[in-house]
């Protein structure tokens, strides 16, 4: 296993890695909208999304992976009345390339943010 870290997403904020690669696939902690400098986005959910896909584009760069290279995604909301929101924002980033995906809304997120969303990715050879 080889730990994946760069300072153009935000650190983790507690006991773990912002992603993992075993073999070829990596595997990302959920990113929240945090800022590389590790500021809370407070904005809307759009504005809160954009920053989570800055962030998965950041490790996934490290990780030697793209949005492209996306297999599956899950997207953790706070609440679902904002899923026609996220889902335009995450059509922007993957355009024609739609990995797997879940979405489930749930009772809490980190720092009390509207979205997280996790990816695993085949990292290019």
């Amino acid at each position: 296993m080889k730990i994946v870290h760069t300072n153009n997403a935000p650190a983790a904020i507690g006991p773990y890695s912002q992603g993992i690669i075993v073999n070829n696939m990596f595997y990302s902690s959920g990113q929240i909208p945090l800022t590389a400098e590790g500021e809370l986005v407070n904005g809307t959910v759009e504005e809160q999304t954009h920053q989570v896909f800055n962030n998965l584009k950041a490790v996934l760069a490290e990780a030697g992976a793209s949005l492209d290279s996306v297999v599956k995604a899950t997207v953790f909301i706070k609440d679902m009345n904002d899923f026609p929101v996220i889902n335009e924002v995450y059509g922007e980033y993957f355009g024609e390339h739609k990995p797997a995906r879940s979405c489930v809304e749930v009772a809490r997120l980190p720092k009390d943010v509207l979205v997280e969303i996790e990816v695993i990715a085949l990292v290019k050879a």
